[in-house]
């Protein structure tokens, strides 16, 4: 199964975690694309893919400029999304601690309440040197919204 990593993101960031990801799990994903969330619209949830929002925060809790159009059509061009299953990498930075990755929780929110199907055990922020990134990895703990590596794996075979 393909794997579609869909970015959002104001300085890059985003960015490059989507492409650390795509080059992890090159040797047990064979199909996996990164697209920068610029110009799209809810039909990127047509092709049959299992789905990874990589977005970062911005502002007062937003998702970043280049997602706003996609998140936007969730909302405005609502349709049934019964058939995909996605994952949330939320970028955030503690200092925020009131909207601490929102910009992931607003597009988790917005793909559930079309019938998307998240896929993950809710693990969340993986440790790591000052601002954090609330995901899935592998022996994190607290609140997520996204699958471990290990769980996008076993639903890519």
């Amino acid at each position: 199964m393909k794997l579609k990593i869909l970015v959002g993101t104001m300085t890059s960031t985003a960015e490059y975690v989507a492409q650390a990801i795509q080059m992890d799990c090159a040797d047990l994903i064979s199909d996996i694309e990164v697209n920068v969330m610029d110009g799209l619209d809810i039909g990127v949830f047509d092709e049959e893919a299992l789905y990874l929002i990589c977005t970062s925060t911005y502002g007062s809790g937003d998702v970043p400029d280049n997602a706003r159009a996609l998140y936007d059509s969730l909302d405005t061009q609502p349709k049934y999304l019964g058939h995909v299953r996605y994952g949330v990498l939320a970028l955030g930075d503690r200092t925020y601690l009131q909207t601490f990755c929102f910009g992931g929780k607003k597009f988790d929110e917005r793909l559930r309440g079309l019938g998307a199907q998240r896929v993950g055990d809710g693990r969340g922020p993986a440790h790591s040197a000052g601002p954090r990134a609330d995901t899935t990895a592998p022996g994190a703990r607290g609140e997520s919204h996204g699958p471990s590596l290990d769980t996008a794996q076993g639903a890519a075979r």
